[in-house]
């Protein structure tokens, strides 16, 4: 309950259950324009910023990298969502463009959670960023999907579920 109440005023409770929100919109503020340096940001090297690794890694891209590198990061973020739709397009059966278009949305929703809740627009609740955050299960279950991507992309000229017409 606490978070949600925060999440609608962050500045009523920093030292408390605001002081994540708190601390992830200083260290993405302090980034400026071109940031700290990758292991120059004050708040993350004395961990100010909770959980830097895996929950708020934006916040800690944003401090290091700042703007530029924080724009780069979904940048390429949305590159790879832009791909799996293509191919999802691309599919030749139904399956595979459901799979496709799943691992999509799935990674879709992954990348604006936590983008949006390490800048405060979005209520704080645990989303890994994608290939970036810290988690061997998250890690895991990501490349998993890509990897049924890719398989969709391998036999897209060949459907296991269309019966072969003689010629």
């Amino acid at each position: 309950m606490n978070r949600l109440l925060v999440f609608l005023n962050p500045g009523a409770d920093k030292m408390g259950a605001g002081y994540h929100i708190w601390q992830s919109q200083l260290a993405i503020g302090s980034g400026g324009l071109t940031g700290q340096g990758i292991f120059g940001g004050v708040l993350n090297q004395y961990d100010y910023l909770p959980v830097s690794q895996s929950d708020f890694i934006f916040a800690v891209v944003g401090e290091g990298l700042g703007f530029v590198g924080g724009s780069l990061l979904i940048l390429l973020e949305t590159a790879l969502i832009l791909r799996i739709f293509t191919l999802m397009g691309q599919a030749t059966d139904r399956l595979g463009m459901i799979l496709a278009g799943g691992v999509g949305v799935m990674i879709l929703f992954q990348v604006l959670v936590n983008i949006g809740m390490t800048l405060g627009i979005m209520p704080v609740t645990g989303i890994p960023l994608p290939f970036i955050s810290y988690g061997g299960s998250a890690m895991l279950v990501n490349s998993m999907a890509l990897g049924l991507v890719l398989s969709v992309r391998f036999h897209r000229d060949e459907s296991m579920f269309v019966a072969e017409q003689s010629p």
